[in-house]
This record gives structure tokens, C-alpha cells and sequence, in this order.
């Protein structure tokens, strides 16, 4: 059967080093004995040891691998690239395959969306935001958890590094690092780790470079005046909306 999840789940779910070194483990052929079982993959995968690694073909996370990384689940290298030869069956990666999505950065481009654009941008950002969820769990999911908030955050990544730079795009930043400031600090989310509170600020020094591009997009820090946030992060869009010519 066919795995339910792309190359593009897998990315999203995977930090763009971990993902860089299961592309370099399939295609050197370091997948070996790759079986399809009722419901799952396995295959012994060559690294500085043969390991056994098992990938259910309905979820890419739920997967098991005797390196060390795989005995804490973590999804490690190893997993990934056999999820990898899941899906490709030993067929050569294009460029584009191979491409990351984990960074995130501003895309310098002046303009606006579109009607239809705004609002498939922003089911797609409710879509991502549906990986930042509560953690109410025993331990032995933690990593799991880990890996979700880590996905969605992936997403939304990708997501606002394609954006122009405009008042438009400014405000949907802004109301994005509202909701998300709300899951951190009313909605149980678990960031111990730094996840989500990371983007958060990568996404603050986005609109500083939006300011910089179209002062217009100034305006839109007024709506953090006055608030209180988990991390004070909008300390720096409200300082340049107060010192404003």
C-alpha cells in the first residue's frame, strides 16, 4: 500500500539537518531489505551500525529505530530516510525533493494578495496552528508532542517566508503572533523547549524588516500597544511604532 503522508509531510516534520541526512542515507543505498508489511514499512538502514526501523504507512511519526535517538523517540535520520524509500521506491530525488522548508526568512518583495490568496493563506495558517495544541499527556508522549509543536511551527515558516511585504500581510503577521502568544499563555501549550517562543521572535524581526520596507506597516503595531505577552517579544514592534515620524 501506499504511505498516506508525501515528501512534504516529512519535511515539515523533520528539522532541516535530520531531513538533509536521510536524503544523503537513500541515496547513497543505505535503505536496505526494505519490506511492506500490513500497515508498515521496514527496512534495515546502514549507518555506523545496521539498524531495524519500522514506519506505520497511515502516520510517519508513529515509527520505531534501535539507534539511540529512535530508543528516546525522537524521530531520527534513519526513519525518515525509510519513509523516504516509502515513497519513492528507490527513484531518484529531483532538486526540488531534496529542498528543505525549515527556513524562514523575509521575502523582501513588495506587494499584495489577492482576495482568493488571503484567504487560502489563512487556512493555512489555522491549518499549521493546529500542530501548536495543549500537552496533556503522560511523559512517554513528550517527544511526540515535541514533534508537533516543531511541524507546526515548520509550516508556518514556510508559510510567512512567502509573503510580500505590505500593510496587508503585516496585519496577518500580527494577529498570527496574537493567537499564538494566546496558546502559550492560556491554552496549555508546552513550549519548554523553546519552539514556539523562537518563532515568535524570528516573526517580530520579520515585521522590523517590513518597517523598513513599507513604513506603512508601522500601523499595525498599534494593536500590540498596551498588551502584556508571555515573552514581552512585543516590546520591539511598539518601541518603533512609538518613536514613528
Amino acid at each position: 500500500m501506499k504511505p498516506k503522508y508525501n515528501l512534504d509531510k516529512i519535511k515539515f516534520a523533520t528539522d532541516g539537518p535530520t531531513f538533509k541526512r536521510a536524503v544523503d542515507l537513500y541515496e547513497k543505498g543505505k535503505v536496505t531489505q526494505f519490506k511492506e508489511g500490513i500497515g508498515t514499512y521496514s527496512a534495515v538502514v546502514l549507518g555506523t551500525k545496521p539498524y531495524r526501523v519500522s514506519v506505520e504507512a497511515r502516520r510517519y511519526g508513529l515509527a520505531t529505530c534501535e539507534c539511540y535517538l529512535g530508543q528516546r523517540n525522537i524521530l531520527c535520520k534513519h526513519v525518515a530516510a525509510v519513509a523516504i524509500y516509502a515513497i519513492m521506491g528507490g527513484k531518484k530525488l529531483s532538486k526540488d525533493d531534496k529542498k528543505s522548508v525549515n527556513q524562514q526568512k523575509c521575502s523582501n518583495k513588495k506587494g499584495e494578495l489577492s482576495k482568493e490568496e488571503l484567504v487560502e493563506t489563512k487556512k493555512a495558517i489555522t491549518s499549521a496552528m493546529r500542530y501548536v495544541k495543549p500537552y496533556r499527556g503522560p511523559s512517554r508522549i513528550w517527544f511526540s508532542y515535541q514533534d508537533s509543536l516543531n511541524e507546526g511551527c515548520a509550516r508556518l515558516k514556510h508559510l510567512v517566508s512567502q509573503l510580500p511585504v505590505n500593510i496587508q500581510t503585516a496585519k496577518l503577521l500580527v494577529d498570527l503572533l496574537l493567537r499564538l502568544d494566546k496558546k502559550l499563555c492560556m491554552s496549555g501549550v508546552d513550549d519548554s523547549n523553546g519552539t514556539v517562543g523562537g518563532f515568535i521572535h524570528e516573526v517580530v524581526g520579520m515585521l522590523q524588516e517590513y518597517a523598513k520596507l513599507d513604513p506603512q506597516c508601522i500601523n499595525t503595531f498599534e494593536k500590540l500597544c498596551g498588551r502584556e505577552t508571555c515573552f514581552e517579544w512585543e516590546e520591539p514592534l511598539v518601541r518603533i511604532f512609538d518613536e514613528r515620524e
